[in-house]
């Protein structure tokens, strides 16, 4: 497989990656009601997610761009230090900007992140014993406050949320340029939809435990 191939591999499931995002916090806005009624409707949102056939079959879609997105970058990376330091001869530094020469770094906190949530949230929905709510769902939402009333717990989804913001940013530039799907001359508009994507979802997921913390 040639290196373009990666990259536009990459780039696809990256894309996918920013779409399950917007909807990921779509749903997650519900943290932000009143406690009772958050807890009754993110727990039946959480049962629709993992009840739901049709939803559990792109989950895996899901499973799998993200051990793709993250292996071709690894890959890639690797290819890139290798290549004869060309990245040291073309001073780069010079025209781009500091999150585009470190997109391994934030993704590697990026990553890390996604290991911790999906072991304090996923997998303890999935194999942890969880109690029932009131209306017989499993009480994902006191999981999700219990976790998030812990200041550490708080401050790394706030770092990892400034991390993916500046791995968004140049991401979906990066994989629309990759996939070829606009003009030049658009690409300016693509640019600023980028970054306004990536502050929105990012600062929105931050709020969320910091709301949680303040209130609880």
């Amino acid at each position: 497989m040639n290196t373009l191939t990666r990259k536009m591999i990459m780039a696809a499931t990256g894309l996918f990656l920013c779409f399950f995002l917007l909807i990921h916090f779509l749903g997650n806005t519900q943290l932000f009601l009143e406690s009772a009624n958050a807890q009754k409707s993110f727990n039946a949102y959480s049962h629709f997610l993992s009840s739901n056939l049709l939803i559990k079959a792109v989950s895996y879609i899901l499973y799998l761009s993200i051990i793709g997105h993250a292996v071709y970058a690894l890959i890639i990376t690797s290819k890139n230090k290798q290549s004869a330091g060309y990245y040291k001869k073309d001073q780069r530094g010079k025209a781009s900007k500091w999150y585009s020469r470190n997109m391994g770094v934030l993704g590697t906190i990026v990553l890390i992140f996604l290991v911790l949530h999906f072991q304090n949230f996923w997998y303890v929905y999935k194999f942890g014993a969880i109690t029932l709510d009131p209306y017989g769902n499993k009480d994902l939402y006191t999981v999700v406050v219990t976790a998030f009333k812990e200041l550490w717990i708080v401050i790394i989804y706030v770092i990892a949320m400034i991390a993916l913001a500046y791995h968004l940013i140049h991401g979906i530039t990066s994989g629309v340029r990759t996939l070829g799907l606009f003009h030049p001359k658009f690409v300016r508009w693509i640019n600023i939809f980028g970054i306004i994507y990536s502050i929105i979802i990012c600062v929105g997921f931050a709020l969320m435990p910091i709301y949680i913390y303040l209130t609880n």
